[in-house]
C-alpha cells in the first residue's frame, strides 16, 4: 500500500476562506470599470461600473455567467462592455449560491432581459436554474443555456453529461459581443447556443492544483500526466477541412512560453492532420484550476458570424487584444535586413597587398588572439574564484574566431577591421564578455571612420580607444575602480595620451600604456566589484585573484604593443 504525502504549500494568501473575497477585492481596485454589490463577501458579484445597479435601465440583454473560485480570471476577468455584464463568483471550487445569483440577475437587467452562461456541473445548473426561475417571478425575462465542451468524457455520461471548461469564454464572447450589437434576448441566447454547440475542450495536467491551506499531493508522480480534457470529430461538429478557432489555455502554473510552445505546434498540426484552417489562436490562461500545472485546447467551429462576434471590441480586462483579423495561411520569416554600412554588401577578403599600417594591424591582431589563447587556462582558475569559471574559455572561444577570420579582414582599411572584429567577437563569444568586447570594437570603428587620413594617426589611435571605453561606460554602467576590463584600458588611455602628448614615438607610447593596463589590471586584486558576477561573491575570494576579465584586456593590449614595437624596430 502505497502511502501519498503532502508537502506544506507556499502561499501569498492570508485566510484560506477569504481568498476569493480577497481577489475580487483586488479586481476592482485594478480595473476601474468593474465593481462589486454590497452584499459581499456572503454576495460576490462583480458587474459593469457603468450600469446603474439595480435600476433596471440597462437598454441591452444582459449576458451573466459565473461559477465557483479558483479558476481566474473567469469569470470576474471577462466583465466589461462586450462581454460579460456580471459574474457571480462562489467560494473556491463551490457553485455560487442562489442568492447571489438572483442579486446579480437584479442589478444589472433591463427590459431586454439577461442571458444566464452556465457551464455543465450539477451545482451550477441547480443554482443558476432556481435563480433564473425565482427572477421570472419577479418579472424578469431570463433564458439559459448551458455549455458542456469537454471531449474527455465519452457521450453519453448518464444525466450529467460533459463538464464546461474553458470553451465556455468563447462563448460568453460570442453572446457578449452580440448583446452589445442590440439584439434581442433570443437572438443573443440563440447565437450564444450555437456557438456553445461547436466548441470542444481537453487537456492535460503534468501537476494537480493546490487548495488554499491545504498540502500539495503529487498523486501522479515524476514520470505520468494526467489526459482528460484532443478534439475528436465525433464530440463536436467539426468535419475535416473547417475553418476553426483555436484556445491555448493554461491551467495556473504553466509558464507563457510553454503555452506558446503548445501555440506554435498546434496550429500546424489541425491543418496537416486534420485539415482544419486556423483562423484566430487565443493562448493564455483564461480558466484556470488554481495552481494546476498543464493547459487545454479549445477548437470551435469559424462561422463568420462567430468570428464577427470574437473579433468586436470588449473592455473585458482579461480578453485577448491584438487577436482580431484574418491569419495569413501561414507565416515566413522576414529576411534579416542588411546592415547600412556602405560598404556592407562587398564581399570580405584580405587586400591583395598590405601596405604598412594593414601589417601592423595583422601583427597586432594575431598577437593580441594568441596571448588570450594562451592564457586561457589562468583566465578559467581565476574566473572559478570569483565567477562562472568560464571567462577564459570564453574569450578563447572568440580568439579562435578572430584567427579564423583575420584572412577576410580588410586590413588597409582600420575602421573596417574593426568592425569585422566585432562580428567575430559577437558570432563566437557569449555572455557579457562577448557584449562587451563587441561594443569595443564598434566603438573604436565608428571613431576611426571619423579620420580624414587614409593612414590612421597616432592620436586617432588614442581617440578611439577611449571612444570605446566610454561606450562600455554607457552601457555597462562600469567606472574606474569596479574590478573590470576598463580598470586595465583606462590606464593605457591615460598614458597613452599623456606619452603622445609629450612627443614619445608612438610604438613607445604604445608599450609604455601596456604596462600601465597591466599594473592597472593587477590592481584589482585590491579593488571590490560593483559590477559584474564578482559583485555577489565574497570580499575574500575576490582579494585573492586579479578580476580575469581585466587580465584578458591587458594581455591582449600588451601584446598588440609588443607586437608593433616588433614590426616597427624589425623595419
Amino acid at each position: 500500500m502505497s502511502v501519498v504525502r503532502a508537502i506544506p504549500a507556499k502561499k501569498l494568501i492570508n485566510d484560506p476562506l477569504d481568498v476569493v473575497n480577497e481577489f475580487i477585492e483586488g479586481l476592482v481596485e485594478t480595473y476601474p470599470g468593474l465593481n462589486y454589490l454590497e452584499g459581499f463577501p456572503q454576495v460576490k458579484v462583480v458587474f459593469r461600473a457603468d450600469i446603474p445597479c439595480g435600476k433596471g435601465t440597462y437598454d441591452k440583454v444582459a449576458v451573466i455567467s459565473g461559477g465557483g473560485g479558483g479558476h481566474e480570471p473567469a469569470h470576474a476577468g471577462f466583465v466589461g462592455e462586450g462581454m460579460l455584464t456580471a459574474a457571480i463568483c462562489g467560494d473556491v471550487f463551490s457553485s455560487p449560491p442562489v442568492d447571489s445569483i438572483l442579486a446579480g440577475i437584479r442589478a444589472v437587467t433591463g427590459p431586454k432581459g439577461c442571458l444566464l452562461i452556465v457551464k455543465n456541473y450539477t451545482g451550477d445548473r441547480l443554482n443558476f436554474g432556481l435563480a433564473a426561475e425565482e427572477a421570472k417571478t419577479e418579472g424578469f425575462d431570463v433564458e439559459t443555456i448551458f455549455v458542456e465542451d469537454d471531449c474527455a468524457l465519452p457521450p453519453p455520461r448518464g444525466i450529467a453529461g460533459r463538464r464546461g471548461l474553458a470553451g465556455t469564454v468563447l462563448v460568453q464572447k460570442v453572446a457578449g459581443a452580440a448583446a452589445a450589437a442590440g439584439l434581442s434576448l433570443a437572438d443573443v441566447a440563440a447565437e450564444a447556443k450555437h456557438a456553445s454547440e461547436v466548441v470542444g475542450t481537453m487537456g492535460v495536467a503534468l501537476h494537480p492544483c493546490t487548495l488554499p491551506g491545504m498540502g500539495l499531493a503529487d498523486r501522479l508522480g515524476p514520470e505520468k500526466m494526467e489526459y482528460g480534457l484532443g478534439i475528436e470529430t465525433n464530440y463536436v461538429p467539426i468535419p475535416p477541412g473547417s475553418r476553426v478557432v483555436l484556445m491555448i489555455n493554461g491551467l495556473g502554473a504553466t509558464p507563457l512560453m510553454e503555452l506558446m510552445i503548445a501555440a506554435g505546434k498546434a496550429v500546424p498540426k489541425l491543418l496537416v492532420e486534420h485539415g482544419m484552417a486556423v483562423e484566430r489562436v487565443y493562448t493564455g490562461s483564461f480558466m484556470t484550476s488554481l495552481d494546476m500545472q498543464g493547459f487545454s485546447i479549445s477548437i470551435m467551429r469559424a462561422d463568420p458570424s462567430i468570428l464577427l462576434r470574437l473579433d468586436a471590441e470588449t473592455k473585458a480586462p482579461y480578453w485577448p487584444v491584438a487577436v482580431e483579423g484574418n491569419r495569413p495561411p501561414t507565416k515566413l520569416p522576414v529576411p534579416i535586413p542588411p546592415s547600412r554600412s556602405a560598404k556592407s554588401s562587398e564581399p570580405r577578403k584580405l587586400p591583395l597587398k598590405l601596405n604598412e599600417q594593414g601589417k601592423l594591424l595583422k601583427a597586432a591582431i594575431e598577437a593580441g588572439a594568441n596571448a588570450i589563447i594562451n592564457i586561457k587556462d589562468k583566465l578559467n582558475e581565476w574566473d572559478s574564484a570569483v565567477g562562472d569559471g568560464d571567462c577564459g574559455s570564453t574569450m578563447f572561444r572568440g580568439a579562435k574566431q578572430i584567427l579564423e577570420d583575420i584572412e577576410n579582414y580588410p586590413l588597409n582599411d582600420a575602421a573596417e577591421t574593426f568592425n569585422e572584429i566585432g562580428s567575430s567577437i559577437g558570432r563566437s563569444m557569449g555572455g557579457t564578455s562577448g557584449i562587451i568586447h563587441t561594443i569595443l570594437c564598434k566603438a573604436a570603428c565608428i571613431q576611426l571612420q571619423t579620420s580624414s587620413h587614409s593612414v590612421v594617426m597616432p592620436k586617432t589611435w588614442a581617440e578611439a580607444l577611449a571612444a570605446a571605453i566610454a561606450a562600455v561606460k554607457k552601457y555597462g554602467k562600469a567606472e574606474a575602480g569596479y574590478r573590470t576590463l576598463l580598470d586595465a584600458l583606462i590606464p593605457a588611455l591615460s598614458t597613452l595620451e599623456k606619452e603622445l602628448d609629450s612627443g614619445s614615438d608612438p610604438s613607445t607610447a604604445f608599450i609604455i600604456s601596456s604596462a600601465a593596463a597591466l599594473d592597472g589590471a593587477q590592481s584589482t586584486k585590491h579593488m571590490i566589484a560593483k559590477a559584474g558576477r564578482a559583485t555577489y561573491v565574497s570580499a575574500e575570494n575576490q582579494s585573492s585573484v586579479p578580476d580575469p576579465g581585466a587580465m584578458a584586456a591587458a594581455s591582449w593590449y600588451s601584446a598588440a604593443a609588443h607586437a608593433v614595437k616588433a614590426k616597427k624596430y624589425k623595419h
